[in-house]
């Protein structure tokens, strides 16, 4: 049963092929024989009754598209009466006492929740080695690591332990763990799902998105997780289209611009050949391509890191160790209670990152650094709307390389780099989607396609159309 795509398992439970209840086992059973390490909390109990009032649903003919399937949760997500950790010892402790608006969504929609994946601490990496629950390892080789931060959520899908899974993506957190693992993972324009009851990082940069095996179940699931929501200042009031209303549209005559500054020194030559293959197959199917220029680019690991720890400083100014969350043992007074809360409460990645945006927000030097970052983002932001003008889509890698040795990196600066192709598309707010596009040395290479501004309907439509030709995305470790 894990073996098969949303699509499938929902006309399975339609027809009665199996119940919920029994899908929900197969899922929780795997999930315990899994050494991938890809979840922090197991809601097995939550799990079954939710299949068993799913089923009730399917029983009387009220069931919707997506009633009785399971999922993974990115345990940033709150969620009632479950522990919301973002991977982080500062919430070990903390039980969300409401729903995130996607989470409530999700609930509507009838889905089970199998538990919370497990996660960079606050979304604050690139490999899923920054968890204070241990490293997830990824289900196609266990001494490389999944991507992060989303890598639990990426390695439940791909190891066959949930059939889908919500991811965030603030850099590329949903597009690089695809990629590594051989998922579909879609970033849809920021605005899109709304961020109420998701603990924020960096929160002009944050979005959330599913992560699937195919392009047509993340059209079925952003269709349930899309949306305004008064909550949420930022959340577009745009309609939401049905987004699966489209997916077996040609794209003969389809425009793809392959930016020349993604394919420079830095990508590794095997990668760039799966990705140039992928690309092919979109010209044998009636696609024109065209190199285009985005010039700024180069700018973008500089300017999201400074942007991302300006806000994440300030975001996570709240984690006091007063209201919620960890609180040191025997504080002499208050300022030792903020200093060793937070001291002993955060990983090092995040306390790198509160320093440097702290820093960069300070007297002096805000101008210097934050403004002029959020300058150069503007300047990022005009390259892709001057390249959408000649173009309809664009293609390129998403992460330079396959996935790579676990403990491999001891310098962070370095590890930054795994995100060099995604950042730009979260710091102009736009679309984006990794779908599987070939191996090399049996580890799963991404396609990364990058859409205007809420063109999710045809970025589904060209990654479905893709896999109507392709068989990577149905390959499994």
């Amino acid at each position: 049963m894990h073996t098969k795509t949303i699509a499938e398992l929902a006309q399975g439970l339609k027809n009665k092929d199996f119940s919920s209840v029994e899908l929900t086992q197969h899922y929780l059973d795997r999930i315990k024989a899994s050494d991938l390490n890809a979840f922090i909390t197991i809601t097995d109990e939550l799990a079954l009754q939710q299949a068993k009032s799913a089923d009730e649903k399917i029983a009387k003919g009220e069931a919707g598209k997506l009633t009785g399937i399971p999922y993974a949760h990115k345990d940033i997500f709150c969620t009632k009466g479950v522990k919301t950790s973002a991977g982080s010892k500062m919430l070990d402790n903390f039980i969300a006492p409401y729903d995130a608006t996607v989470s409530h969504k999700l609930n509507q929609s009838g889905l089970v929740m199998l538990g919370k994946s497990n996660m960079d601490e606050f979304a604050m990496g690139s490999s899923n080695e920054n968890s204070f629950y241990g490293a997830v390892k990824n289900p196609w080789n266990t001494s490389k690591v999944p991507g992060g931060s989303s890598g639990g959520s990426a390695a439940a899908v791909a190891g066959g332990l949930s059939s889908f899974a919500t991811g965030t993506d603030t850099g590329g957190s949903i597009r690089q763990p695809a990629s590594l693992c051989g998922i579909t993972g879609l970033k849809p324009t920021y605005g899109r799902i709304s961020r109420y009851g998701m603990i924020a990082y960096a929160s002009s940069l944050d979005q959330a998105g599913p992560m699937t095996k195919t392009a047509e179940d993340a059209a079925i699931v952003l269709n349930a997780m899309a949306g305004f929501d008064a909550k949420d200042s930022t959340a577009s009031e745009q309609d939401v289209p049905d987004y699966t209303a489209n997916l077996n549209d040609a794209i003969n005559g389809l425009t793809i611009g392959l930016p020349k500054e993604f394919f420079a020194d830095g990508l590794e030559d095997a990668v760039a050949t799966e990705v140039m293959n992928a690309v092919k197959e979109f010209e044998a199917m009636g696609a024109i391509i065209k190199e285009i220029s985005l010039p700024n680019s180069a700018y973008a690991i500089p300017t999201y890191y400074i942007v991302a720890p300006c806000e994440c400083s300030s975001n996570l100014s709240r984690m006091d160790g007063v209201r919620y969350g960890y609180r040191c043992d025997n504080p002499k007074n208050l300022e030792d209670l903020y200093l060793r809360s937070r001291s002993e409460g955060f990983g090092a990645e995040v306390k790198r990152r509160i320093m440097i945006g702290a820093y960069a927000l300070s007297a002096g030097y805000y101008d210097a650094y934050y403004l002029k970052a959020q300058k150069t983002r503007h300047l990022i932001s005009n390259d892709f709307k001057k390249a959408f003008t000649e173009v309809d889509v664009i293609m390129g890698p998403v992460s330079p390389t396959t996935a790579f040795d676990l403990g491999s990196f001891k310098d962070p600066v370095s590890m930054y780099l795994a995100d060099i192709y995604t950042l730009s598309a979260n710091l102009a707010g736009l679309p984006a989607m990794s779908i599987p596009a070939g191996f090399s040395q049996k580890m799963p290479v991404g396609l990364q396609l990058i859409g205007n501004y809420w063109s999710e309907p045809k970025l589904l439509n060209i990654a479905h159309q893709f896999q109507q030709q392709t068989d990577y995305h149905a390959q499994m470790p």
